[in-house]
């Protein structure tokens, strides 16, 4: 364990190295034939593929404000959060960081287009995801297809 010093008083502290927040939200939206889908953005930067829009919380927001933030930043959409899934913690679910994330679903209005770190954006069926998706996602919203079914559509 590591120390530094307390920029109040100077004693010597311990350094914790702690996970990283995170939040992930899957948009609920129907395609143009009114079938229902999901947003996925293409990443920028790595590592890359398909991923559920997302990022860091920032000091001092919430959790909510986080996933509505992230969701407008990166699809352009006003996300309305409906339901929190889940919280994954897998310390090797992203390879750069141990994150913390909490995944909630949400109802997106509003068009879609690519914005701050995604290359694209696109609707998907979530039983038909691309090649290639990011960090531990696919299992985001298999666990997601599971609630679904579990609760029934109440769209």
């Amino acid at each position: 364990m590591s120390h530094v010093r307390c920029p109040g008083c100077g004693a010597k502290i311990k350094a914790y190295h702690n996970p990283i927040p995170t939040v992930d939200v899957i948009i609920e939206m129907a395609d143009q034939d009114d079938r229902p889908r999901i947003v996925l953005v293409e990443r920028l930067n790595p590592p890359p593929g398909w991923a559920l829009p997302g990022g860091f919380v920032d000091y001092g927001e919430s959790l909510e404000r986080a996933a509505v933030r992230e969701a407008a930043e990166e699809t352009g959409l006003e996300a309305e959060l409906v339901h929190q899934l889940h919280t994954y913690s897998d310390p090797e679910r992203d390879p750069r960081h141990h994150t913390v994330t909490t995944v909630y679903v949400a109802r997106g209005q509003g068009r879609p287009h690519a914005g701050d770190d995604a290359a694209r954006v696109r609707l998907f069926d979530p039983a038909d995801l691309p090649d290639q998706v990011a960090f531990d996602h696919r299992r985001i919203i298999q666990d997601y297809l599971a609630w679904r079914q579990g609760e029934g559509d109440d769209r």
